[in-house]
């Protein structure tokens, strides 16, 4: 018989569990050793700034939006319906309304877009000093 040597069985874990596996660790790590925990916080700190500028550069733009979408619908239905009869007015009246309504709904969600730009911008100009500060420390 053969006198093999056995090889001893070895297993890596999957990046998603080494992962895990380091959150775990560092929960029960020495208190002293905040090396790591002070850059997973950096990073959390600029990954919520950066989120930050588009979500409130989002909102705005989907309230103009939303408004714009709202008169639009108000200017349509009275340009398209008898309410203008209902009203004791002449129905042409009724229709120069609505498409001056619907006019001014348009160019609301026009502007939304232009106003998201607008937004981005400001705000990148605002936290780029923190964000550049961030950036620099972590890639040390």
């Amino acid at each position: 018989m053969e006198n093999k040597e056995k090889e001893p069985f070895s297993f890596t874990y999957s990046a998603k569990e080494q992962n895990e596996i380091k959150k775990i660790r560092m929960k029960y790590s020495s208190p002293f050793d905040d090396t790591p925990r002070d850059k997973e916080d950096k990073m959390i700190k600029l990954r919520r700034l950066d989120q930050a500028v588009t979500s409130k550069a989002t909102a705005y733009a989907l309230i103009f939006g939303i408004i714009g979408t709202l008169i639009l619908g108000l200017g349509m239905s009275l340009a398209m319906s008898d309410l203008a009869d209902i009203l004791g007015t002449y129905s042409h009246l009724g229709m120069l309304i609505g498409i001056i309504i619907g006019v001014i709904g348009i160019i609301l969600v026009c502007i939304a877009y232009p106003i998201y730009n607008y937004i981005i911008k400001k705000e990148r100009r605002k936290i780029a000093p923190e964000i550049i500060r961030l950036t620099d420390e972590l890639m040390k």
